[in-house]
């Protein structure tokens, strides 16, 4: 079976950058009009900025960065809520079903294009309005540093060999860390259990459970197991991104490893339904101008994240894509509904 992933990041050139850096131009009464104010009756009240995650996690630390920058260009408080529970659910319910008026708008992640496929809702992307995409981390394949696998070919070596001994962690069943196991395994022509994958609570508590030889594998991103990698309890043995991250210049892409496959977290803002297009244009914007700001790049360094840029046509058709995608990887290895 064959599972294409060729997905085209839509990074500016910093020359193209600079130019759109106009866009910003500030709030208040007193500011001079900035190219993006281009709604008249946008906007006229504070807006709501919903995080369908827990305060203190890395979505959530975007979208305080985030919702900070665009209260100062937009000249309102931008409040940002936590909306939790269902697996993501309700907090993208919240950004759905909201009225179509700007006034609210949300930070939606990865998981908008997996829940429906799992059951968990009838929600989709389709109900969403997308404004931005403003992040991507790509997922990895960290194992201890003392593990015999040099890289990806002898690992699943093994595993063709052994079906079911070798064990990856870094998320719940059918989480996108997941995916990526089942996915690198079918792209690679084995079957999705070749791998066994260990339910975790999250990134965090799965590698600690790789360092401590209670799992084989993580496959979460290289950010989120930067710490024991820098440490040199763990080892990255691929990236599943397009090329290879800045950070990690010496691990190979699952691709250069001759399976082509790319799977990764993402967050981009969004809005409900029926969103006006002035409205759009205005976010869309302004989010071009902070996601190309030296500050947006200074914060998301430090935290480590990656930072991508897709306007509001460019995020719609990446959502569209992602979903169909999801959907084959979770047919294909039993994780739908």
């Amino acid at each position: 079976m064959q599972l294409h992933r060729r997905i085209r990041l839509a990074v500016l050139p910093a020359a193209l950058s600079l130019v759109l850096a106009a866009c910003g131009g500030g709030g208040g009464d007193d500011a001079p009009a900035s190219p993006c104010d281009t709604s008249e009756d946008f906007p006229r009240r504070q807006i709501e900025l919903v995080v369908p995650w827990a305060a203190g996690g890395g979505t959530d630390s975007v979208a305080r960065f985030i919702g900070t920058e665009l209260g100062e260009r937009l000249g309102v408080q931008v409040n940002v809520v936590n909306r939790t529970g269902g697996s993501g659910v309700v907090g993208h319910t919240a950004i759905a079903t909201a009225r179509p008026d700007g006034t609210t708008i949300g930070l939606a992640t990865v998981e908008i294009t997996m829940m429906h496929w799992q059951g968990l809702t009838d929600l989709t992307y389709e109900q969403l309005t997308p404004i931005a995409l403003v992040n991507e981390d790509a997922a990895g394949v960290t194992v201890r540093s003392d593990s015999a696998w040099g890289d990806v070919s002898q690992l699943l070596t093994e595993a063709s060999g052994q079906p079911g001994v070798i064990t990856a962690s870094g998320t719940g069943r059918g989480g996108i860390w997941d995916l990526s196991r089942a996915g690198m395994l079918l792209e690679a022509g084995l079957p999705p259990d070749a791998i066994r994958w260990v339910p975790s609570e999250g990134a965090a508590p799965a590698l600690q459970e790789l360092v401590a030889g209670g799992v084989d594998i993580s496959t979460a991103s290289l950010v989120e197991n930067q710490t024991m990698i820098e440490a040199g309890r763990a080892k990255a043995l691929a990236v599943m991104a397009e090329e290879r991250d800045p950070k990690y210049p010496d691990v190979p892409t699952l691709r250069e490893q001759g399976i082509d496959f790319t799977m990764a977290a993402w967050r981009g803002i969004v809005g409900p339904e029926g969103l006006p297009e002035d409205v759009v244009g205005e976010l869309s914007c302004h989010l071009d101008d902070i996601v190309h700001s030296p500050e947006y790049e200074e914060f998301m360094g430090t935290a480590g994240f990656g930072i991508v840029w897709r306007d509001a046509a460019g995020f719609g058709e990446y959502m569209a894509q992602q979903d169909a995608d999801k959907g084959e990887i979770m047919r294909a290895a039993g994780l739908a509904a």
